[in-house]
């Protein structure tokens, strides 16, 4: 049996046309979303992309008035340090594009604090660590962020079970890992 593509109907055209534009502006909301949580203006991004991402476009992509092709939304990606996937909706369900107001970062589910102790770790000290520990600990903290979507780059607060966590990585005690963040001037100390 052989498919034929058939012409979409006046009505098909229309619809298809409306999904795209929904899903153009879930993307862009998405893609202010994460610039915004890294605190970056349209203007900041065009100087850090040395011109490649103009105020005007990135804003464009970001209203949903112009759909950002894949390549440029991968560069865009590792301009920003994230995964390409962070920069997408997210695809719950299928009929959330119908609505505007539709926030991807709304949607994402509480992860509520279990009450016990939490753990502050400067991302941007984390960058000037050498050593085994560098590395482990950006794929651990990057993990988390990802699951959270926060990509602020500069912070990120961690549970006491995550902590324990990344002491069983290094296969030490969570108190002898929180000293060794003390010690690589990683913890935040709380106010």
């Amino acid at each position: 049996m052989t498919m034929v593509n058939q012409p979409l109907s006046a009505d098909e055209d229309q619809e298809e046309e409306a999904a795209r534009a929904a899903y153009a502006r879930a993307v862009g909301s998405r893609l202010r979303a994460v610039r915004k949580q890294m605190r970056l203006s349209l203007q900041a991004v065009e100087a850090m992309s040395e011109q490649e991402f103009k105020a005007s476009v990135l804003g464009a992509y970001e209203r949903g008035e112009r759909a950002i092709s894949v390549p440029r939304l991968q560069r865009l990606a590792r301009l920003y340090d994230v995964p390409v996937d962070q920069l997408l909706p997210q695809d719950e369900d299928d009929d959330r594009w119908g609505g505007a107001e539709a926030s991807p970062v709304a949607r994402r589910p509480a992860r509520p604090w279990d009450g016990q102790e939490k753990v502050t770790i400067d991302l941007t000290k984390l960058n000037t660590v050498s050593g085994p520990e560098r590395d482990l600990l950006r794929r651990f903290l990057s993990m988390i962020q990802v699951q959270r979507q926060d990509f602020n780059g500069r912070m990120i607060t961690i549970r006491s079970e995550d902590l324990r966590a990344i002491a069983c990585l290094f296969g030490v005690t969570p108190d002898a890992m929180s000293r060794r963040l003390d010690e690589l001037g990683l913890r935040v100390s709380a106010p």
